[in-house]
């Protein structure tokens, strides 16, 4: 088969690769009709993440079809079309029982990381029956690869770690997928003000499409400023950050109101400074988190009744053997005004 393999920071191939077996009784097969690509497979390609070794193939989303099931795996059969989701559950073990599936102990984030993931032509998943969420006839495919990671994640590292509720004001610092995703959900929450903070025009106009009430184009170093003008000077009741750098913490930590919630989602490849001289008596709540995908059934459903609609991110299509091109796309995505790829076997 082709898959798009990892040989180190810079460096990818769309190349051939042997097809993947059954390796154990709970594995299936899937046939990827489509994927996408990650922020954070754009974190692995920097060499951010040096779990990710010379010669995985990467990519932690998408859909397929059922090629081959394990002995044990008794929810799925050939055929099937299903959503692949990003973290991997055994639904057994201490974290499992707990709901942190991301932190499974034969599991969690593996795909595309510590095993072979879904940019390829078939992916070997394990725990299938806890690893894969079944598609109805006549679904829209394309919406539901946002399922498979960055719905969840800006649901849950954002929204629900930073405790929005109805009323508060509400920052998000980055409007990439994920921060569109963090966005997109905020609003079962009806928060009063939502605030979308970036570099690029063409994201932040997005942002107003979808929901925001401000947005700040950060560019000119004032955002902080910006924002403490739009609320009074007090901050905002909680900030996300959804980049992954240290400038983007920083605005973050620096907005949050006291009493308020620092939700932590994206991707850290350096240090940030914990800026704890002026945080220490705010009585604020900093989290962090790894998505755990408990909330992608009810979040499902939503999708289905289309009460919120992921498939407004997707922006640009290819072939999947176009994934080297696409990656460029994504990458420059200010240049391309893009935010999700589809691409399709």
């Amino acid at each position: 088969m082709k898959a798009l393999v990892y040989h180190g920071p810079g460096k990818m191939a769309w190349e051939e690769k042997p097809t993947p077996t059954i390796t154990k009784p709970t594995d299936a097969i899937v046939k990827i009709l489509k994927t996408t690509i990650c922020g954070t497979d754009l974190h692995i390609m920097k060499g951010d993440l040096p779990a990710v070794t010379n010669g995985r193939i990467i990519g932690h989303e998408g859909v397929g079809i059922v090629e081959e099931v394990g002995s044990a795996v008794s929810n799925y059969k050939k055929g099937d079309h299903v959503i692949i989701s990003c973290i991997t559950s055994c639904g057994k073990c201490e974290y499992c029982k707990r709901g942190m599936y991301s932190h499974c102990t034969d599991g969690g984030w593996i795909l595309g990381n510590l095993i072979d993931g879904t940019q390829a032509e078939y992916v070997r998943i394990p725990y299938a029956d806890n690893s894969l969420y079944p598609i109805p006839a006549g679904s829209d495919e394309e919406a539901l690869v946002m399922l498979s990671d960055i719905l969840p994640t800006g649901f849950e590292c954002g929204v629900l770690n930073g405790k929005v509720q109805p009323g508060d004001t509400l920052a998000i610092v980055g409007a990439g997928p994920i921060g569109m995703a963090a966005l997109l959900t905020a609003q079962f929450f009806t928060p009063s003000e939502i605030i979308v903070i970036d570099l690029d025009d063409n994201r932040l106009a997005t942002a107003k499409k979808f929901g925001a009430t401000h947005t700040i184009n950060s560019s000119d170093g004032k955002a902080v400023e910006k924002v403490l003008a739009l609320t009074n000077g007090k901050g905002v009741d909680t900030a996300i950050e959804a980049v992954g750098t240290p400038v983007t913490f920083g605005i973050c930590e620096a907005i949050v109101a006291a009493g308020g919630h620092l939700a932590n989602i994206g991707v850290h490849g350096k240090s940030v400074t914990l800026h704890m001289e002026t945080l220490w008596s705010k009585n604020i709540t900093l989290t962090t988190r790894l998505v755990d995908t408990i909330t992608t059934p009810m979040l499902f459903k939503n999708v289905q009744s289309k009460k919120i609609e992921p498939k407004q991110l997707i922006t640009h299509h290819f072939k999947l053997d176009e994934i080297v091109k696409a990656y460029d796309t994504f990458g420059n995505a200010a240049r391309e005004k893009a935010l999700k790829v589809i691409l399709t076997a």
